[in-house]
């Protein structure tokens, strides 16, 4: 029997979001995230580690978090629920080597207990954890319901938006957060991009997908929080998000770069704000990739209502088209129940000069004598 074996060194945070901008292929990622998301699995695939210890629970039964079960169907091995004193103990650029079902750490086997995330308790987790749903959702419509009361400012005024010079009126705006499946998106709306070229807007690291698709953005706007100095250096414009009251903790930020930043002050997610903004500067259609529009979106950010962006969709209303999961829609692969009636609209013009050739009206006719024989 082969006993899997991952060696590397540590590197930990608590905000994983923040963490795989520094991560390296040879480092195992110790976090501290309860109920894992498809997001911040995402981002752990794409540094190309082989392992992961979450500190907490990756799955905690309150509702289906997916970031476990993408770890575990890309071969990552995940040790789950170590516990708070377990983060403490263990410090950056300790030798982890994981050895089958045992953990060693800079040569020291770890004695205690140690619970391995694989396919089948991932299922029960999941199965639990609709079972747990219903409750969920009811404390997620109840804070949702009392929170539009509080934000219904978002439909009734105008928002006191920042001048930009980005021009938006009549324009397509492609608005990119950087959610599940915002890759595959891409990719299968690249020839609208191409066609329309919409302004490009990316909500915090939704930049940065933009940059990989080889796009330089028009507009970051959000937090500041999980984009990288490299994209806000050729971003054309930079809108910060700050509470209602002014206050932008991604200020400071931006200006230690020495880049020029607007303000936009409203309650409200940054995806919502960047969908305001372009509805008020008369875009003639919004699309978003990647923007979290389900309660399962939101629970796996720890949002427990969505006041803001219910509001914010129904301001906007048919101006907006989500290309958020696309690409289950369409595949790449050639199905012939659609090549046939192409291949058929083909013939048709060849079919049509070749009557013209007489060699060929004497074949045809030659094969009609012997078909009325």
């Amino acid at each position: 029997m082969i006993i899997l074996v991952i060696r590397g060194y540590v590197r930990k945070g608590k905000i994983t979001k923040q963490l795989v901008q520094s991560l390296k292929p040879n480092e195992i990622p110790v976090i501290f995230h309860k109920d894992l998301d498809a997001t911040a699995a995402n981002s752990l695939l794409e540094s190309k580690i082989k392992a992961v210890i979450n500190c907490s629970q990756s799955i905690s039964s309150i509702f289906p978090a997916n970031g476990a079960r993408m770890l575990i169907e890309n071969d990552i091995v995940l040790l789950d629920n170590m516990g708070e004193k377990f983060y403490d103990y263990i410090k950056n650029g300790d030798k982890v080597e994981i050895k089958g079902n045992q953990l060693i750490i800079n040569g020291i086997p770890y004695t205690k207990p140690i619970e391995f995330l694989n396919k089948e308790n991932i299922q029960v987790l999941i199965n639990k954890s609709y079972e747990n749903f219903n409750a969920e959702l009811q404390k997620f419509i109840d804070n949702t319901l009392a929170y539009a009361e509080k934000e219904k400012d978002i439909i009734l005024k105008k928002a006191d938006i920042p001048e930009i010079f980005t021009q938006i009126e009549n324009r397509h705006v492609l608005i990119v957060a950087r959610g599940s499946s915002y890759k595959q998106d891409l990719k299968m709306i690249r020839e609208y991009i191409k066609d329309f070229k919409p302004v490009l807007v990316g909500v915090d690291g939704g930049g940065d997908a933009l940059l990989e698709y080889g796009l330089t953005p028009d507009i970051i706007i959000g937090d500041m929080d999980s984009v990288s100095d490299g994209c806000l250096r050729k971003a054309r414009e930079i809108i910060v998000h700050a509470y209602p009251d002014g206050y932008a903790p991604g200020l400071k930020r931006v200006q230690n770069l020495g880049l020029k930043a607007k303000i936009f002050a409203s309650v409200g997610t940054s995806e919502d704000i960047a969908m305001i903004m372009a509805y008020e500067k008369k875009a003639d259609l919004i699309v978003t990739v990647g923007t979290h529009s389900n309660i399962i979106d939101f629970l796996e950010k720890g949002r427990k209502g969505m006041a803001s962006t219910m509001l914010t969709r129904l301001k906007i209303g048919n101006k907006i088209v989500d290309a958020s999961g696309v690409n289950r829609l369409y595949s790449n692969k050639l199905r012939l129940s659609y090549c046939i009636p192409v291949l058929l609209s083909a013939l048709i013009p060849i079919l049509a000069i070749l009557q013209t050739y007489i060699p060929f009206q004497l074949l045809f006719n030659l094969l009609q004598i012997k078909l009325n024989d």
